[in-house]
Order: C-alpha cells, then structure tokens, then sequence
C-alpha cells in the first residue's frame, strides 16, 4: 500500500474515531492546562507507527515549541486555537486542521475562553517519543 493510500486510511480512521473522541468525560490537566489522551496506536508499517491523541488546552493554555519524528495531522474538534510553524502563525477553529511536516518545530496554544480540542494523527518512527521539546 502506498503512503499516500496509508494516510488516507489513517484520515477515515480520523473521521470514525473522532465520534467517540468527542464523548469523552472531561480531562485530566496537567499543571500546563494540557491533557493528553492517546485513543489509537497501531503499527503503519515496519518502521513507523500510526498513533492518535485526543489533546485538550484549558483556556489560555499552550504547548511549547516542540517536534515529532513523523508527521502530524491536527484537527481542532472544538474551540479555537494558534499554532507558531515555520515563523508563521495559523489560526485554525473548529472543523479544521493542519499538516504538519516530519520535525518542523511548532507551537500551539488555546486563543478562546473555553477548551479548545484537538485530534492528533501521527505517523512517526516506531520506538521513539512521540513529543520532542525543542531546547
């Protein structure tokens, strides 16, 4: 199966998980205002993995420059939020999402007043962290 045909398997899986994502009894904030729930992992092919986490901001929240050895699919399920890639600034609401490249740095962060949530697909190398800080 070709990459291209992978990531499309992985977007309807997107689209079937995303239903049950959404009911999910309210998060878990870490001291941040982060709350990470991983609803899917499975293996892509011999070196990489397919992995989706459900990622909720409390308002005003943001996750700091960071990286993934893979790419990364983001759809905002509900609020509205910012995301810093490649000097550039994106603002997504709900029902969007961004691509975003094998280890380009990024940010994110909660611009509404109530939480903002996030359905994060990855196709990343297998055995490594999913989450890389950037120093």
């Amino acid at each position: 199966m070709s990459f291209i045909m992978k990531i499309a398997v992985s977007a309807v899986s997107l689209v079937l998980v995303s239903t049950q994502v959404m009911a999910q009894p309210a998060p878990k904030f870490d001291a941040k205002g982060i709350a990470r729930t991983e609803t899917v992992r499975s293996q892509f092919d011999s070196q990489r993995e397919a992995i989706q986490v459900r990622v909720d901001f409390a308002p005003g929240a943001s996750f700091p420059k960071h990286s993934h050895p893979g790419v990364e699919i983001a759809y905002v399920l509900s609020g509205s939020i910012e995301y810093e890639l490649n000097g550039k600034t994106v603002r997504l609401q709900a029902g969007e999402s961004i691509y975003i490249p094998a280890g380009a740095v990024h940010s994110a962060k909660n611009t509404g007043t109530g939480i903002t949530s996030e359905l994060a697909t990855y196709v990343v190398e297998k055995n490594q962290p999913i989450v890389i800080l950037d120093k």
